[in-house]
């Protein structure tokens, strides 16, 4: 079992969004997903079970098992737990098993950086995070791997929480302030980054300003969002597989069923972005929006860099 800790030592950014990047190019087997909310009656919400499996032919096979428990921070326990199991392709043997929650907030944070390489402009200085969850720290340092972040503005339902954010990205280097008004901070950002597990958006069209890149991770349920309708409509969007973003987030999902958006106003995924079969052309005042799901062939990825640092 590969703990945490040397997760974190060896997934550093902008090594792990070079990896995700060369994955996307390459013939990676993934089938969908199983996606299974489980009836918690201790709870208001349903604990999720997802299981995620990827392999490369000859090669190297990972599966991922993990449980979303939304209300868990009211136990003091984080709310993605679970495990990732490692095969080789050629035997069928376990090579090894790893910490699935440190390896899913790496590889997360590292596709975000990898769609703000393509999308946000590339003199993007100042970064809003919404939330002050697990990921919050990783897509934070990931972001300001791949783009000239100067200043960082964290935001959460508890000023306390984003304070202890700015802790804990001190070695960074960066200047991070946390604030308790999200709506009169937002023009200042050239990237806002929103991880949370909100049911009701928190980002509105209304307050962006043009040249700004969203990057949206939670509302990884069909009934969640993170951002409203206006945000879509105001911005160029893609996501990072067009299978799991359509039917899995609220956040694409709702706007899609009430005709706000249609698939085709979806640009592109990190398969056709990472393969070049789509080039943006971004003007300086464009807004754009990426939606990330979470896809296996980045756990893989992630894995199999862990794995060869042994």
């Amino acid at each position: 079992m590969i703990p945490a800790e040397q997760i974190n030592q060896i997934l550093t950014f902008p090594a792990l969004v070079d990896a995700i990047e060369q994955a996307f190019t390459q013939d990676i087997s993934v089938p969908p997903r199983l996606h299974f909310d489980m009836e918690n009656p201790k709870a208001a919400r349903e604990t999720t079970l997802l299981m995620m499996p990827a392999w490369q032919a000859g090669d190297l096979a990972g599966v991922k098992l993990v449980t979303v428990a939304p209300e868990n921070s009211k136990k003091q326990l984080p709310s993605i737990q679970g495990i990732y199991l490692l095969f080789d392709v050629d035997t069928g043997s376990l090579k090894t098993t790893l910490d699935a929650p440190s390896l899913t907030a790496k590889r997360t944070a590292a596709a975000s950086a990898l769609a703000s390489r393509f999308l946000s402009r590339p003199d993007s200085s100042t970064l809003l995070m919404v939330g002050t969850g697990t990921l919050a720290p990783q897509l934070i340092a990931a972001h300001a791997s791949v783009r000239p972040i100067t200043k960082v503005l964290v935001w959460g339902r508890s000023l306390a929480k984003a304070q202890q954010i700015c802790q804990q990205v001190a070695h960074l280097a960066i200047e991070v302030e946390a604030i308790d008004d999200l709506e009169t901070h937002i023009a200042q950002a050239d990237i806002i980054s929103c991880a949370t597990l909100s049911q009701q958006p928190l980002i509105f069209g209304d307050w962006l300003v043009p040249g700004q890149h969203l990057d949206m991770v939670g509302a990884y349920r069909p009934d969640m969002r993170e951002m409203d309708d206006s945000c879509l409509t105001k911005a160029r969007v893609f996501v990072d597989n067009f299978e799991g973003a359509l039917r899995e987030t609220g956040d694409i999902a709702i706007p899609l069923a009430t005709g706000v958006l249609t698939k085709e106003a979806i640009k592109a995924d990190l398969f056709a972005l990472s393969r070049k079969e789509y080039v943006i052309e971004r003007e300086q005042g464009d807004i754009t929006v990426f939606k990330s799901v979470g896809h296996a062939l980045e756990d893989l990825a992630a894995a199999k860099m862990v794995y060869s640092k042994l």
